[in-house]
């Protein structure tokens, strides 16, 4: 490959990455519905052609800041459950850091969760990013668990639906400790 042509291809995938980072910001300062590819092209000072040779259209915008987001959530897991001493304790620090992760970047989390996207979850389309993500909870159970995915389904659709009510003001963020440990009492130690 010649220089010029990688050059370019570095090029595009900054730019690439430019556009995914101007959503995300744009997003959690002003919402969601404040992205448009004419408000995003004057932030990454290039114009909507340009964007569109990138992403057809915000759906596509939003695809891709979601998978940024699951690869960020597992590292953000991966680093919670490994600075974790105690085995058994692990699960309680993956949960406590995908709670904290969905508070942080509110945004963020809606475009992984929340808003219609075409990312397949438990497919064989799934993303990378995403299982990994779904990994590090999968990791927590004992790996002679034959149930432990289903254990690590449950226990994520449950974070996430303490998120999503958290974030919605639907139930009180101040006990969010005690609905973690009945969630980890009842799935953390649970036999195969």
């Amino acid at each position: 490959m010649s220089a010029i042509k990688e050059r370019r291809e570095r090029e595009r995938a900054q730019r690439h990455q430019l556009i995914i980072t101007a959503a995300r910001e744009l997003a959690e300062a002003e919402g969601w519905e404040a992205v448009t590819t004419r408000r995003l092209a004057e932030r990454v000072e290039y114009s909507q052609p340009v964007l569109y040779s990138h992403f057809s259209g915000k759906d596509a915008i939003v695809r891709a800041v979601s998978i940024d987001g699951f690869g960020e959530l597992a590292a953000h897991l991966g680093r919670a459950r490994s600075a974790t001493p105690e085995p058994g304790q692990a699960l309680h620090a993956v949960c406590r850091a995908y709670l904290e992760f969905a508070t942080e970047r509110p945004a963020l989390y809606q475009a992984m969760f929340v808003m219609p996207t075409d990312v397949k979850f438990a497919h064989a389309e799934t993303p990378p990013q995403l299982r990994a993500a779904f990994d590090e909870f999968v990791s927590c159970f004992r790996p002679d668990n034959a149930r432990r995915e289903l254990f690590a389904e449950v226990i994520w659709s449950a974070l996430h639906g303490v998120a999503v009510l958290s974030d919605s003001g639907r139930i009180p963020p101040d006990t969010q400790d005690e609905r973690l440990d009945f969630l980890i009492a009842r799935l953390a130690d649970t036999p195969s």
